[in-house]
């Protein structure tokens, strides 16, 4: 038995995969390779230009007295702040926010793509210029 697990730890050291027990909680990176590009549209805002998307794909869960995940996204505050887990926006690194790899459906668990994609507001995902707006708007500092 010692001798076929040592076999699979070096094919698996060979091939540079990483293998985890049954229950192990981890998830693989994002593919952040598959963002859409940041919009080139320079001084993004949260009020002029994000706020309306939130406004229509995000607030009906994400605002009020007790929002999914406690993530308020209908003010600039709030949105900053996070949610139960810490901060889901990093200002200056979109590729490193939750909130963009949320939206842009990239996240190895689906319970967390955003909006999802069954829901009973008939919510649908955003296109690639509103992640591409979103994805600016932190690249340019959260502002």
């Amino acid at each position: 038995m010692n001798t076929i697990k040592f076999i699979i730890l070096a094919l698996a050291t060979v091939f540079g995969l990483t293998l985890t027990a049954p229950g192990d909680d981890v998830k693989p990176a994002a593919k952040t390779n598959n963002l859409p590009s940041a919009s080139t549209k320079q001084g993004v805002t949260y009020v002029a230009d994000i706020k309306p998307i939130f406004d229509s794909s995000c607030v009906k869960c994400h605002s009020g007295d007790k929002p999914r995940a406690k993530l308020k996204l209908d003010s600039l505050a709030d949105a900053l702040k996070g949610d139960r887990d810490g901060k889901v926006i990093i200002a200056g690194d979109s590729t490193k926010s939750r909130l963009v790899l949320s939206v842009a459906h990239l996240t190895s668990d689906k319970d967390t793509w955003m909006p999802p994609l069954q829901n009973k507001a008939g919510i649908a995902p955003l296109t690639s210029e509103q992640i591409g707006l979103i994805r600016a708007w932190i690249d340019q500092g959260a502002k």
